[in-house]
């Protein structure tokens, strides 16, 4: 049985418990981070939780302490080693007032960790209607407000795609709802700016400084003119898509995700936590 630590303890599923009133549950007051653990070892543990404390940051949330997390991270693991899980970390402003406003009491602290299973060289994509707000106060923020991903994800999957791509309110080219895109235009591996609103992924970080790609404004309309769609994310690793809406991309993964997939394979390998 999988085992959560809560707030300084392991408990088992049917225990582990956080107050009804907790902010994260009531006003999605709370920040997250998802690890991909690959027998009993998390990957990229420092960039993860350097990002955790931004985001609790950009929410004005105490600054997590670090090292506590580790230790949950660490006692979570050990308590149920497995091939390739999910490590969840969330982080939320606690027992709080009904409303917006932020109460007295400690943030909570939860690390759970479930199965995953690898995921296949290549999958479908869909662009959605909806856009990513750029100027929120919660742009690039990985927060636990996830409504719209939901909404967006059950859109594509009922259209047989498993992410939905986003633009910004400028038309412009931004993210999944839990991934990074890359494309290959002219040979060059492109990747959205954080200004476009998209999420600082760790996976996305790691692609750019090991293969090279580059910032750049893209169009939404990039996705039918790209000769590669790549999308990256703690659980795809680097993922190839050979179709988006109602175009194919035939040959995928073509040579340069081909490449990305090799190279992120061998270097995660031999460096858990770049």
């Amino acid at each position: 049985m999988p085992m959560i630590w809560v707030n300084g303890s392991l408990a088992d599923p049917a225990e582990a418990a956080v107050s009804v009133l907790d902010h994260g549950l009531t006003v999605g007051d709370g920040v997250f981070e998802t690890l991909k653990a690959v027998d009993g070892r998390a990957f990229a543990v420092t960039r993860h939780l350097d990002r955790l404390a931004r985001s609790a940051a950009g929410l004005g949330l105490p600054e997590p302490d670090q090292d506590l997390v580790r230790r949950a991270c660490d006692e979570v693991l050990r308590a149920q080693p497995m091939p390739l899980g999910r490590l969840r970390i969330t982080y939320t402003g606690g027992l709080s007032p009904l409303g917006s406003d932020r109460g007295d009491a400690p943030p909570t602290l939860v690390v759970a960790l479930g199965p995953a299973s690898p995921r296949p060289a290549t999958t479908a994509a869909v662009t959605v209607e909806w856009t990513r707000n750029e100027h929120s106060a919660v742009a690039g923020l990985k927060t636990t407000s996830y409504a719209e991903n939901v909404v967006a994800l059950a859109h594509a999957h009922r259209r047989g795609a498993s992410e939905a791509l986003f633009a910004n309110t400028a038309g412009m080219l931004c993210e999944g709802t839990g991934s990074n895109v890359f494309v290959v235009l002219g040979g060059r591996l492109l990747t959205p700016p954080l200004t476009s609103g998209c999420l600082a992924g760790v996976t996305r970080a790691l692609v750019a400084e090991w293969l090279g790609a580059e910032e750049a404004d893209l169009p939404l309309s990039v996705l039918q003119e790209a000769d590669e769609i790549l999308l990256t994310s703690t659980l795809r690793d680097v993922q190839a898509v050979h179709r988006v809406d109602g175009r194919d991309l035939p040959g995928a993964p073509g040579p340069v995700a081909a490449k990305a997939m090799a190279v992120f394979a061998e270097r995660s390998a031999d460096d858990v936590d770049p």
